[in-house]
Formats: C-alpha cells, sequence, structure tokens
C-alpha cells in the first residue's frame, strides 16, 4: 500500500469507453482511487455499488472517484452498464496491473488488485490510503475520513 505523504504515482489508463484518462486529468482537484479484483464478482459488484450510491456525497465535497482494476476496457463497459455504475472504470490491463503496482495494490501471486483506497489530495500528495484484509470491503465511511485528510 502506497504511503500517506508520497507523491501519487503518474498514470494514463484508458476507460470503459476507450478514452484515455491521466492522473493529470485531476489536477488540483481530489480524486478517490478504487482499486478492487474483477469485474462482475459478487464481492467487487458489492463493493462498487456501495461507491455508487454514495457517489453525489463524493462529489458534493469536491472530489471524484475512479475504479480500477486489471479487467480490459470492453469488460468494464459491460460491467459498469450492468451495475448501473456512473463513475470511470479505467483498465490497467497492459502492463498488467502496472499502475496497481506503482500504489502497492497489486497482488501478483493472484494477478489481480487488491481492495484499496488512495485518496490524491490536489497538490497530488497521497492524502490517505487502506488496503482491506480479504475478503473485506472498504467502505464508504473509509472513502469519507480519506477525503477529511485530504
Amino acid at each position: 500500500m502506497i504511503e500517506v505523504g508520497a507523491r501519487a504515482p503518474s498514470f494514463s489508463l484508458l476507460d470503459q469507453d476507450l478514452s484515455k484518462v491521466s492522473l493529470a486529468d485531476f489536477a488540483g482537484s481530489r480524486l478517490v482511487l478504487a482499486f478492487y479484483p474483477a469485474d462482475f464478482s459478487p464481492v467487487c459488484s458489492d463493493q462498487l455499488s456501495i461507491y455508487q450510491e454514495v457517489l453525489g456525497e463524493i462529489r458534493a465535497r469536491g472530489a471524484e472517484l475512479v475504479g480500477i482494476s486489471v479487467d480490459g476496457p470492453h469488460c468494464h463497459a459491460a460491467f459498469r452498464a450492468h451495475a448501473g455504475l456512473e463513475f470511470p472504470l479505467l483498465s490497467d490491463f497492459h502492463p498488467k496491473g502496472a499502475v496497481a503496482t506503482s500504489y502497492g495494490a497489486y497482488l501478483e501471486k493472484r494477478g489481480h488488485c487488491s481492495r484499496t483506497l488512495a485518496v490524491i489530495d490536489p497538490a497530488g500528495v497521497i492524502a490517505f490510503s487502506y488496503t482491506a484484509p480479504y475478503p473485506e470491503i472498504p467502505g464508504a465511511n473509509l472513502i469519507f475520513d480519506g477525503l477529511a485528510a485530504a
């Protein structure tokens, strides 16, 4: 897990619409990165549905939320539509898990991301990070704790 106070590693990934999304797109804003193992898994579906429920409150606090997993953009598009998600899902597909690795959120032995939250402050610094023990879901309360720190 990336340490609080570290500079947020830069990234540029494709979203579910094949549009490139970069950390630089959020410069001067607060950003919540929600790393998760896989689209369509029951626990991940629950996790991201919880985040969708509080998306309005996250945005009301002046922050944006993106999900990141090693699934491809087309899988993200199907999952996002199926789950009714309104926030972007970014594909850390190739090289597999490179961005997750830079944030300390990649599980090499499993080949997917851990359930990790990273909150980036407007200066591009990690203000909060949390990795949930398996199979715990990091709840929305942790996002709000992270935003309070940013």
